[in-house]
């Protein structure tokens, strides 16, 4: 079963990509720089804008990762394409 996606859903999602690499950037400086006061303040910063625009997409189009780390809507929708990785 395929669906239509809205330009809405792929904007957000270069969004999320767009934060997420920054969180791995960060990640990677901040385990060679643990004490950065202002990286990690931007870390936590840039958390809160990932989890903001997760559940804006996994509201509005259903979960984006599994084993518990996403709800699921009724019914069962984890299997409704397309996947993520997909994108």
């Amino acid at each position: 079963m395929s669906k239509t996606l809205s330009e809405e859903f792929y904007r957000l999602m270069e969004q999320l990509q767009e934060v997420d690499f920054v969180l791995v950037e960060l990640t990677l400086y901040l385990d060679t720089h643990p004490e950065d006061y202002d990286a990690i303040k931007q870390f936590n910063e840039f958390a809160q804008k990932s989890m903001v625009l997760k559940q804006q997409i996994e509201t509005k189009y259903g979960p984006l990762q599994q084993y518990g780390n996403s709800y699921s809507g009724y019914p069962w929708n984890w299997d409704q394409p397309p996947w993520p990785w997909q994108m």
